[in-house]
């Protein structure tokens, strides 16, 4: 779960440093406008989900924003952050303004579907009430998914809309860019340890 991770690698660890002067970054788009269609579509999708108050609906946002919250995260952090570090500066820097615009809408809508649809589900279920039997491994989910969305939407949004920002610039700074994805990397680690931890929960709630 986290935008801007696979972006990280590619700045530190094993990767290139940074030039002394940027490379040519192609033009891009902050927020891209025909996302936004997209990210109308599901946000009324939830509205919808939630109105209508049945489990299937909102079992169905639930499940398919996590699971694509726990994929985006695992992927992007230890799969596709590891094959840009290798890749060469310009490639990066070109691969960073295709990728990054887009975490800037996914991540918001993929957090925001998976809390609101699976709170819903809990209190029609009841797996938010205290005296649920499992009531422990509910709570130890609220407090792994909130961290894991205060890191989401606190941390990595704005640091990748920061990142964005600069590239935009006619003579970005490379040092402030490097010194903005210096947060991902470690982001990244954590939320992926996180997301493991989730499985874990939810699993255990789901056996029960």
């Amino acid at each position: 779960m986290a935008n801007g991770a696979a972006a990280t690698t590619a700045i530190q660890g094993q990767a290139q440093p940074l030039a002394a002067s940027a490379p040519a970054i192609p033009d891009f788009e902050i927020v891209p406008r025909k996302g936004l269609i997209l990210v109308t579509g599901v946000l009324v999708l939830l509205i919808v989900g939630i109105a209508v108050n049945k489990a299937w609906p909102l079992m169905f946002l639930h499940v398919v924003g996590g699971a694509s919250w726990t994929i985006i995260d695992l992927f992007l952090g230890f799969v596709l952050g590891p094959i840009m570090g290798r890749m060469s500066i310009p490639a990066r820097a070109e691969f960073t303004t295709r990728l990054m615009p887009k975490m800037v809408l996914i991540m918001p809508t993929v957090v925001t579907v998976t809390l609101a649809a699976g709170w819903q589900l809990g209190v029609n279920t009841g797996t938010v009430d205290s005296n649920f039997a499992l009531h422990g491994w509910v709570v130890a989910s609220y407090i792994v998914v909130g961290v894991m969305a205060v890191i989401a939407l606190g941390l990595l949004e704005p640091a990748n809309i920061a990142v964005l920002v600069e590239m935009k610039k006619p003579r970005p700074k490379p040092e402030v860019i490097e010194g903005l994805m210096k947060r991902f990397i470690y982001a990244a680690g954590i939320l992926g340890l996180m997301q493991v931890a989730t499985l874990v929960i939810m699993t255990r709630l789901g056996a029960a």
